[in-house]
């Protein structure tokens, strides 16, 4: 006699229960997977980001629009304790800028000044400023006193009777408002030094 084989119910893995469990599990899977490529992307966007700032922020460094219109510099003077002597400044104005004269044609110009600050008893006095050229810009009504190219500002330097012989330096700013053919630019102070040799 043979021995019988189990029935297997069919029916079992047909049957809506086990069809909702396989559903439940494909939505879970896809789920994972999905999560899976969000993560993977996360990172690289945010290391991409701040380098993508650092580089705008390099390139959107600019120069001031007035550097180097103009310049200062003084050369080395010499003079004997007790004495004075005279020493100048000189203005380097870029072309096609120019700047006011001293004194402005008009109130609301800035003149050119000079200012020497006193070093070791050393003091600047007497302080001329050169003749102007007279010229007429589209911005003004009337034509205006200006000094352009190479201007050379002159005074005296006096020097006390017990000053140390040797080297000094004496600081020096100008107050100027550059300009071109069109517009005038906000006053800037330009900064030089004048080196003094006391014998």
């Amino acid at each position: 006699m043979k021995a019988e084989r189990p029935k297997v119910n069919k029916r079992v893995y047909t049957s809506p229960l086990w069809l909702l469990v396989a559903s439940l599990m494909l939505v879970a899977s896809s789920a994972c997977a999905s999560n899976t490529t969000t993560t993977t992307n996360t990172p690289a966007n945010s290391v991409n980001a701040p380098a993508t700032s650092n580089a705008n922020a390099a390139t959107g460094a600019s120069k001031s629009p007035l550097e180097g219109i103009v310049r200062a510099g003084a050369d080395t003077v010499e003079a004997r304790a007790g004495g004075t002597t005279q020493a100048t400044v000189r203005l380097l104005i870029a072309d096609g800028y120019h700047v006011n004269a001293n004194p402005a044609t008009e109130k609301f110009l800035i003149p050119t000044s000079l200012e020497v600050k006193p070093e070791a008893g050393i003091t600047a006095e007497k302080i001329v400023y050169p003749k102007p050229l007279t010229k007429k810009f589209p911005f003004a009504e009337v034509p205006l006193a200006v000094y352009e190219g190479d201007t050379r500002i002159t005074f005296t330097l006096r020097v006390p009777r017990d000053a140390a012989p040797g080297q000094h330096a004496l600081a020096a700013r100008l107050r100027v408002q550059p300009c071109d053919d069109e517009k005038c630019y906000p006053p800037t102070t330009v900064e030089t030094s004048i080196p003094v040799t006391i014998r």
